[in-house]
Formats: structure tokens, sequence, C-alpha cells
């Protein structure tokens, strides 16, 4: 039995940026870089999805949790590594294109297969995103959230624009992003972002509970409500996804300079650091 109190048939590294545990047929994804909150570098933007394909494919796995390794969820797309001009916000998985874009839209890979997302810690930018892609989400009382996207000086391109406003209305949305600000867990329920809130210590718990539940159903019955779900939403939202590569393709065609992202990831940090008392 593992610190979560549940026991694990196995655990799985894929690639040391992700980990992998089964627990029976559900799968817990553990963005593993806690040392820099978790932040998405080269290696986790490429293991992620991978790990999220690989879990799709397998007949013995119905759901799927993605959580961090504490003390974050994700601190997004790591601005250090982008800083020094090692990498662009929207390269490195395989199959990009020449642009650099995924061959799919948002975060993670088409999957028909629920994904649940255990907000441990913050969850700030491409974090954000990671987490917006999920079907759901359940939150630590330690759950902080926060779009930095124009305080850094880069556009989104995973979805927030749409999947924000989707779930907390536009206004709220753009508050968000406008000021940057961090949302705390308690007002992430109020305002519909999160399903529930819970101890910290009760989060992968609960959640292995909703994923076992799902499991209890017929799996071709769960799978087609999900896709019902994101057809009837592409109805009135399809090309809200289009404008916003437009958008973030436009910017990023601008050229970014990165001694500014640098120079504005350190603001960021710092003013997080204060926001959050410490």
């Amino acid at each position: 039995m593992n610190a979560n109190g549940s026991d694990h048939d196995a655990t799985r590294p894929s690639g040391d940026a992700v980990l992998v545990e089964r627990d029976g047929r559900v799968a817990i994804i553990t963005i593993n870089r806690p040392d820099q909150r978790n932040a998405l570098n080269r290696a986790v933007r490429s293991a992620l999805p991978r790990a999220i394909r690989e879990l799709e494919a397998d007949d013995a796995i119905d759901v799927m949790i993605l959580t961090g390794a504490d003390p974050a969820f994700s601190a997004g797309v790591d601005l250090k590594e982008l800083g020094a001009g090692a990498a662009q916000p929207s390269d490195v998985t395989e199959g990009t294109d020449r642009d650099g874009r995924l061959p799919y839209r948002g975060a993670l890979p088409p999957h028909d297969k629920l994904i649940i997302g255990a907000i441990n810690g913050v969850a700030v930018t491409g974090g954000f995103e990671i987490a917006l892609n999920c079907d759901f989400m359940i939150a630590s009382v330690q759950a902080r959230f926060a779009d930095t996207h124009a305080r850094v000086g880069i556009m989104p391109g995973w979805g927030l624009t749409v999947l924000l406003a989707q779930r907390i209305g536009v206004a709220r949305a753009r508050q968000l992003s406008v000021t940057g600000n961090y949302l705390d867990a308690q007002t992430a329920y109020e305002w519909g972002l999160v399903n529930e809130v819970v101890a910290h210590d009760a989060l992968l718990p609960r959640c292995l509970e909703l994923a076992r539940d799902c499991s209890t159903i017929d799996q071709r019955a769960v799978r087609r409500m999900l896709a019902t779900y994101r057809e009837v939403a592409d109805t009135t939202v399809a090309e809200a996804w289009d404008l916003e590569t437009r958008a973030s393709r436009e910017w990023q065609a601008g050229g970014l300079d990165p001694a500014a992202i640098e120079a504005r990831r350190r603001a960021v940090v710092e003013r997080g650091r204060a926001q959050l008392g410490g």
C-alpha cells in the first residue's frame, strides 16, 4: 500500500519526467519534476502525450488520473528553457508540424477514455491549460490557478481561451487572463472551475474513488457519452479553437525575445511568491 492509501499493481516510469502507476483499471500519470514545480520542459512535453497514447491503447486501463508531484501540479512551460532560447512554447512532441505545432488541438492527444485532473498545487499558464484539457478536475485545498500568458508575453495555444471560458464564463476568464492573479481552490469551486475541493491527503483517494465508479460502467457507453459532450461543445466553439491557434501562430511569428521572456519570468515568479505568501 502506498502513501495515498491504495494498492498499485505496478509502477512504470514513462521517462523520468513522467511517471505512470496502475491501480486496477485506473492509471495515475504524474508529472515528475517537483524541484522545478513540474515545469513543462521538452522531456515532459514529449513523455506526457506518449504516456496518454499508450494508456489509451491499453485494454487493461479504463480511466486516467493526471496529477503533479508535490508541491505543484505544473508551473507551466519551462520559461528558463524558453528564456535561454532552447525551445519554443509549442514545439517538441513527436509528430509536430514544421511550425512546431502538435498534430491535434489542445495539450493532450486525442483520447476516448476519461481523464480526471487531480490538481494538487499551482496550475499556471501551460499547466493550467493541461488541467483544463482534463474531462473534469478535483482540487486539493492547496490548489491555485493562474494564467500568466500575457504577463510573460506569450499567447495560449492549448485551448485556454476556449476551455476556461466554457468552465467559468467569458468575463471571469478575461479577468484571470488580463490580471495574471491567482485563484484559490475555494473560489475555483465557487466559479465552477473544479468539481470538488478536498483535503490535500484525500485528493488521490477521492480521484481513485471516482475513477473506480466510472470503471464499473460499460466503457463503450462511457466513451460514447464523453464523445457526445465534446461534439456538443464543438458545435458552438470549434471556430474559437481555430481563432486561438491563428492568434498564437501570428504572435509567435513576430519573434520571441529570450532575454525579455527571462526578465518577465523572474517578475512573474516574484509576484506569484508574494501572492501565495512565500
